[in-house]
C-alpha cells in the first residue's frame, strides 16, 4: 500500500510540471523574444523595458518570502500546498495571456500596461512555484525517494521547457502564416500554453496524497520567523548563493537561443533541431540520475558535471559555425546542467530539515521560496544582460546576420558563452566549500528529528 502510493505521489506530482515549465519558459525565455522580433520595438522602448524587466523580478523575487510565509501559514481541509497552487495557476495564466495580447499601444504606455500584467504574472507563478516545490519533502523525508520524485519532476519539467523550446518557432510561424499576422499566432500559443499550464496542475491536484500526522503541529509563523529561517539557516544560505550563481549563469545562456541562431549563425530554423537535441539530451541525463547516484556521492557528481559543463562553453565558443561541433557542445552543456540542476534541488530540500534540526521548525514553503527567488534574480540578471547586449551589438535594429558586425557577433558569443561559465564556476566554488550536508550528515540529522519527536510521529495517514 504504502508503495503504491509512494509511486503514485511520484508520478501525479511529476506530471504536474510539464505545463508548469512551458508557462515559465514562454515568459522567461521568449518575452524578449517577442517584443524584439514581433512587436519590433524601438531601442528607446527596448532599454525602458530592459530596466522594467530587471526591476520588477527583483522586487518580486524580495517579495517570495512573504509568499512562501502566506504558504507556511495556511491551513485549510485542502491542505496549505493546493490551494495556492490552484490560484497562482489560475491567475498566473490570465496575467501572462494579457501579456502576449496586442493591445496597440506604444511607448511608455505600451511599458506601463506591460510592467502591470508582468508583475500579477510574477506574484502568481511564484506562489505557485514556491507550494508546488514546497510539497515534495513533506511527500517523504527518504534521501532516495526525494531523488525519485524529485527526477522524475525534473524529467517532466525538461519535457514542458522544451516542448515550448523545440515548437515555438515552427507553431507561431504555422499559426502566423494562417492568421496572417505574427501578434495574432503568438497569443494563439500563449493561450494554448496557459490552458496546458491549468490542465497538467489539476493533475497534482487531485492526485498527490501528503502524509497527515507525520510530521509535528508547528505554530504559525510571523515576519520575525520569517527572518530568522532565511538568515539563520547558514547551509539554506550557502546553497542559495551557489544556485544563484548557476542560475545567473544558465539563463543567460538560454536566452540568447534565438538571437544566436538567426544572427550568428544565420538561420533562425535550425535553432528549434538544436533545442530538441539538447532536450532529449537532458532527459537522458535525468533519466539515468538515479543510476549514476547509487554509484557516486551528490558531490563527485556536481564535480563532474561542472567539468563538462566548462568543456561545452570552451568548444562553444571557439566552434565553426558548424552543427556537428555546436551540437557537441550544447550536448555537454545540457547534459552537465541536467545534473546540476537536480542536485541543488536535493540540497534545498534537505536544508529543511536541516533548518528544523537547528532551528526547530520546518519552514518548507518560505525555505522553498529561495528558489523562485534565485529563478528572478537570474532571469533578471540574464534580461538585463541580453538586452544591453542586442542594443549594443547592433542586434535589436538588425534585419539579418548581413546586418550585424563581426564585433557584435564576437559582443553576443561573450555575453552569452564567458559571463555564464564565470557565474557557474563561481557556484560550484561556493558549494564546495559551504555546504556541508552530505549523506552521513543528513542521516544524523534526520535521526535527531526523529529521536525529539519532530518527524515520524504518527506515520500515517493519507490528506486530500
Amino acid at each position: 500500500m504504502k508503495q503504491n502510493m509512494e509511486r503514485r505521489n511520484q508520478y501525479c506530482f511529476g506530471l504536474g510540471t510539464i505545463g508548469r515549465d512551458m508557462f515559465y519558459t514562454m515568459v522567461s525565455m521568449y518575452i524578449m523574444v517577442y517584443i524584439t522580433e514581433v512587436l519590433n520595438v524601438p531601442d528607446s522602448t527596448l532599454a525602458i523595458m530592459t530596466v522594467l524587466l530587471l526591476f520588477l523580478r527583483i522586487f518580486d523575487a524580495l517579495n517570495d518570502p512573504i509568499m512562501g510565509l502566506v504558504v507556511d501559514n495556511t491551513h485549510s481541509r485542502f491542505g496549505k500546498f493546493k490551494p495556492w497552487i490552484l490560484i497562482g495557476a489560475l491567475l498566473g495564466g490570465v496575467s501572462m495571456v494579457l501579456m502576449f495580447l496586442d493591445m496597440g499601444l506604444t511607448g511608455a504606455a505600451y511599458a506601463a500596461v506591460f510592467a502591470l500584467c508582468y508583475l500579477m504574472w510574477d506574484v502568481f507563478y511564484g506562489l505557485n512555484d514556491i507550494a508546488y516545490w514546497s510539497m515534495m519533502p513533506s511527500l517523504s523525508t527518504d534521501q532516495k525517494q526525494r531523488e525519485k520524485i524529485g527526477s522524475f519532476a525534473r524529467i517532466c519539467a525538461n519535457i514542458g521547457l522544451f516542448t515550448v523550446v523545440v515548437g515555438i518557432i515552427p507553431v507561431t510561424n504555422a499559426l502566423t502564416a494562417a492568421t496572417g499576422s505574427a501578434k495574432t499566432g503568438w497569443f494563439i500559443f500563449a493561450v494554448i500554453v496557459a490552458l496546458c499550464m491549468l490542465g497538467f496542475q489539476m493533475i497534482t491536484l487531485f492526485g498527490v496524497k501528503e502524509q497527515k500526522g507525520y510530521f509535528k503541529q508547528e505554530e504559525k509563523t510571523t515576519l520575525r520567523g520569517m527572518v530568522k529561517v532565511l538568515f539563520q539557516n547558514d547551509q539554506l544560505l550557502w546553497v542559495a548563493v551557489a544556485m544563484s550563481l548557476f542560475m545567473i549563469g544558465y539563463t543567460t545562456t538560454t536566452s540568447f537561443g534565438v538571437y544566436y541562431f538567426k544572427y550568428a549563425y544565420g538561420d533562425a530554423n535550425m535553432y528549434s533541431l538544436f533545442a530538441l537535441v539538447l532536450g532529449v539530451s537532458q532527459l537522458t541525463a535525468l533519466s539515468v540520475f538515479t543510476w549514476f547516484r547509487k554509484r557516486f556521492t551528490r558531490r563527485k557528481l556536481y564535480t563532474g558535471a561542472t567539468a563538462l559543463v566548462v568543456a561545452g562553453y570552451i568548444l562553444f565558443f571557439f566552434s565553426p559555425m558548424n552543427m556537428a561541433f555546436i551540437g557537441v557542445a550544447g550536448v555537454l552543456i545540457f547534459v552537465g546542467q541536467a545534473f546540476i540542476q537536480m542536485l541543488m534541488l536535493m540540497f534545498l530540500a534537505d536544508s529543511i530539515e536541516y533548518g528544523q534540526w537547528k532551528l526547530g521548525k520546518r519552514n518548507e514553503s518560505i525555505t522553498f521560496s529561495v528558489q523562485p527567488f534565485i529563478n528572478k534574480i537570474g532571469g533578471a540578471i540574464a534580461n538585463g544582460v541580453l538586452g544591453l547586449t542586442l542594443i549594443l551589438s547592433g542586434i535589436n535594429t538588425a534585419n539579418s546576420s548581413a546586418d550585424v558586425t563581426a564585433q557584435g557577433i564576437t559582443t553576443l558569443k561573450f555575453s552569452m558563452m564567458i559571463l555564464p561559465l564565470v557565474a557557474i564556476l563561481a557556484g560550484y566554488l561556493v558549494y564546495m566549500k559551504k555546504f556541508t550536508i552530505d549523506e552521513k550528515r543528513y542521516a544524523q540529522i534526520l535521526g535527531d528529528l526523529k529521536a525529539r519527536g519532530d518527524i515520524g510521529a504518527q506515520k500515517g495517514s493519507e490528506n486530500a
